[in-house]
């Protein structure tokens, strides 16, 4: 197998969406026990005109990650509610789930934390109010995967969100893709989207501060429109890192990345285990590095390509 590849995903709605070179398949489980699947290949052509460019590839990289995530979760809620799952998410709805959950996250993770602590500004400077505000927003982060975790619906997201972790460790690991094998890895993976959030909360430090003193207004706005920009650059210091990810100093500073994800990751049941393993399999089959006939894991899966 071709395993320089960097597989993941994210977990969704009773199931766990899989990330491939080409494809990206999302396996949920239906109220029956059965599970059902859909792919849809990746990719686009600007966002292979600027694969090479840095901080605007990981602004398309990301974009494209929310628009298969929300397509997903739309596909897992219909799944999980016994809706019908071909039902298509219109572009619309999608445009309008993504504009509201970005609007929500400026308001709580960037906005907000500014509001709080622009009055301090005039009494202690701008260098000490940024850090101030850097560190509210950290605050507020870890507040909000904390108190989120204690959902009942939103608990079995993170154990799905596990089973993801431990089917791709088992992976790279180049162990066998059965329950029995991947039980023995760990839900905390180096590459997890929690990971992101938090070099993202990290590097706007160094980014607002840079900007220097402004007045409110043109800090509030800098702070909404700059989040694109500062997703890029949070995207290259992760691929930096990564190249680098056996310097022992780098284990350091990844050390708080690891332990935030004991807030967004819980150990899954084997059935949760068997729906991320579906998921990989079929991105793993789709992109040529698994041969599904020589290479029988579980169940075949029916395939729907869209």
């Amino acid at each position: 197998m071709d395993r320089r590849f960097a597989y993941g995903g994210q977990a969704v709605i009773e199931g766990v969406m899989i990330r491939g070179q080409r494809y990206a398949t999302v396996a949920c489980r239906c109220p029956d026990g059965n599970i059902v699947t859909r792919t849809e290949e990746l990719g686009g052509r600007l966002r292979e005109q600027t694969r090479e460019l840095p901080v605007l590839r990981g602004m398309l990289l990301l974009w494209e990650t929310m628009q298969v995530g929300v397509r997903c979760l739309f596909f897992s809620s219909q799944v999980a509610d016994g809706r019908d799952p071909e039902q298509p998410m219109s572009k619309g709805a999608m445009l309008l789930a993504i504009g509201i959950s970005l609007t929500v996250s400026a308001a709580l993770f960037f906005a907000g934390p500014l509001m709080l602590t622009a009055w301090l500004e005039p009494r202690i400077g701008h260098p000490a109010t940024v850090t101030f505000e850097g560190l509210l927003r950290l605050l507020v982060l870890l507040g909000y995967v904390w108190a989120i975790g204690f959902v009942p619906g939103v608990r079995r997201l993170f154990e799905h969100h596990g089973a993801e972790h431990m089917a791709v460790n088992a992976y790279e690991a180049e162990a066998p893709l059965t329950i029995e094998s991947i039980r023995r890895f760990s839900v905390i993976h180096a590459r997890c989207g929690t990971n992101f959030l938090l070099t993202v909360m990290i590097t706007s430090m160094f980014v607002f501060g840079a900007l220097g003193a402004q007045p409110f207004w043109s800090e509030l706005v800098s702070r909404v429109l700059l989040i694109p920009a500062i997703a890029g650059i949070a995207y290259e210091a992760l691929r930096l890192t990564a190249r680098f990810q056996d310097h022992p100093l780098l284990g350091i500073l990844s050390r708080p990345h690891l332990e935030l994800q004991a807030f967004t990751t819980r150990q899954p049941t084997d059935e949760q285990i068997e729906v991320a393993v579906l998921a990989l399999r079929s991105v793993l089959v789709l992109d040529g590095v698994l041969d599904e006939e020589a290479s029988p894991v579980l169940a075949p899966v029916a395939l729907t390509v869209d």
